[in-house]
């Protein structure tokens, strides 16, 4: 498909403002994905977008969440709210909805596990049109009535699959009862198990199901990543991963790990190999 062929932004009916913050940002022309979401959610339909990791998601909910927040209405309590399996998923959308919406002066809040609580209440005190978040700190200040759900108009389940696969989907059925039963909701995932599909059921109203992958293609991942899978014993692993890095055209590297301590560990052994590693976790 030819980029310069897509739909502008401006074109599909964006807010001239919104607009505006994403061309300043070198966004101008929709993904697929964007392009059918916006159609149908400018006119406030519920939505079940099949769409990977990847595929631009996020402005596809993201802009007619914006354009629905009532600026001139009573805005102390949160008038959206997007649920995401993780904190990582959580910042990068709520950074992505805080640069689209900055002309337009909405007010975005991120909201997870594993910091204080008082910043966060704060700035609920203080009025937020936007909350995103996980389902546990959700539910948390939601309990504490720190966090008003009472004048949500607009519900996204960002990556219901993954909140599946972690066990969250409880939590995510007791945010869902707690806000209006009369508003938009926007469900994203990148496979649809039975179980999502009867979340949709209960809690959507005649949703439409766009699909922006091929279908019969159920991978979680856009066709241009390459995925090679290499099985090694954990002594072994190191020395692995330093022969990866060597790799011809290699460019710019990022290793995932799945502790704080093993993230210290690698960066540690690849430094004594010669490589030039940062590392980036909690403490």
């Amino acid at each position: 498909v030819d980029p310069t062929s897509a739909p502008t932004f401006a074109e599909l009916g964006t807010d001239p403002r919104i607009a505006a913050a994403l061309l300043e940002d070198g966004i101008e022309r929709a993904f697929p994905i964007q392009e059918m979401c916006l159609s149908m959610a400018l006119e406030g339909r519920d939505i079940i977008g099949q769409a990977k990791t990847g595929t631009g998601k996020t402005l596809g909910f993201g802009i007619p969440l914006l354009q629905r927040i009532d600026l001139e209405g009573d805005r102390d309590k949160p008038q959206a709210i997007v649920i995401c399996p993780t904190r990582e998923l959580g910042l990068q959308v709520a950074t992505d909805l805080e640069r689209a919406g900055r002309l337009r002066g909405v007010k975005v809040l991120a909201v997870y596990g594993g910091r204080a609580y008082e910043p966060q209440i704060e700035a609920l005190q203080n009025g937020v049109d936007v909350v995103v978040g996980t389902p546990g700190r959700i539910i948390d200040l939601s309990n504490r009535k720190d966090l008003d759900l009472s004048n949500i108009r607009v519900l996204v389940l960002d990556e219901a699959d993954e909140m599946l696969d972690m066990g969250f989907l409880p939590d995510v059925e007791r945010i869902v009862s707690a806000v209006p039963a009369k508003r938009q909701t926007m469900l994203f995932s990148a496979t649809m198990p039975g179980q999502i599909l009867n979340l949709a059921r209960r809690y959507m109203t005649t949703p439409t199901h766009i699909r922006a992958s091929e279908p019969g293609n159920d991978t979680q991942t856009v066709d241009a990543i390459e995925q090679h899978v290499w099985r090694a014993h954990p002594l072994d692993k190191v020395e692995v991963v330093a022969r990866v890095l060597q790799a011809e055209g290699r460019q710019l590297a990022m290793i995932f790990t799945r502790t704080k301590r093993k993230a210290q560990k690698i960066a540690d052994d690849l430094t004594e190999r010669g490589f030039a590693v940062g590392s980036v976790h909690g403490d």
